[in-house]
């Protein structure tokens, strides 16, 4: 599915609206995952914004929305084994997860470490990640911003799910290209070789 067909909904703030949204993205093979917080006034980093998308679907969750119940989500990230969680430089974003959850998301995979192992260089930022996957230059300019601050803006909001568009894009692509490499590398290479954690 392209990604000018995937559908992007309106910020989610009410526990239905996200106990559906899990419960569809809970039959895909992967999601993409990214996260807004803020750390300069609280000892543990304050979760401001979940990002989530598959190949059909994007929405930015507002977990403080009051009332909103995130267990349906949180259950997706730690407790479904089916559904494969891809992260860019995810360790920030399991961090906070694990601190909410006392649990590690799984299974993991990020995007940051498969390039490591693809092109034996240093670590890629996520906007060369776009660049040189989808010939896309980022706008940056919203990220650098306040995420506690309500309410959010329209920019704030399209700019944290486009990145999980592209990711969403990108990861197939990136895993089509680390297999390849694993097998030229050694001829029994097989998905357990394969980077299933952010750290």
């Amino acid at each position: 599915m392209q990604e000018d067909a995937m559908k992007i909904h309106d910020l989610i703030t009410t526990s239905d609206a996200l106990a559906d949204l899990c419960a569809r993205l809970a039959k895909s093979e992967f999601v993409t995952v990214d996260t807004e917080f803020m750390r300069e006034n609280t000892y543990w980093p304050e979760l401001c914004l979940v990002q989530i998308a598959n190949t059909e679907e994007a929405a930015a969750i507002d977990p403080l929305a009051e009332g909103l119940d995130m267990t349906p989500l949180l259950d997706l990230l730690t407790e479904n084994e089916d559904v494969l969680k891809v992260f860019h430089a995810g360790g920030q974003d399991v961090e906070i997860i694990v601190n909410m959850t006392g649990k590690t998301p799984s299974p993991v995979f990020d995007t940051q470490i498969a390039m490591m192992a693809i092109s034996q260089s240093e670590q890629i930022g996520y906007a060369n990640l776009v660049e040189t996957w989808l010939n896309i230059t980022i706008d940056k300019g919203a990220r650098f911003t306040y995420w506690s601050r309500r309410p959010l803006t329209e920019r704030q909001i399209e700019s944290a799910l486009r990145d999980l568009t592209h990711l969403s894009k990108i990861f197939p692509k990136i895993l089509t290209n680390l297999i390849k490499t694993c097998r030229r590398a050694s001829p029994d290479a097989d998905m357990q070789q394969l980077p299933d954690h952010p750290n």
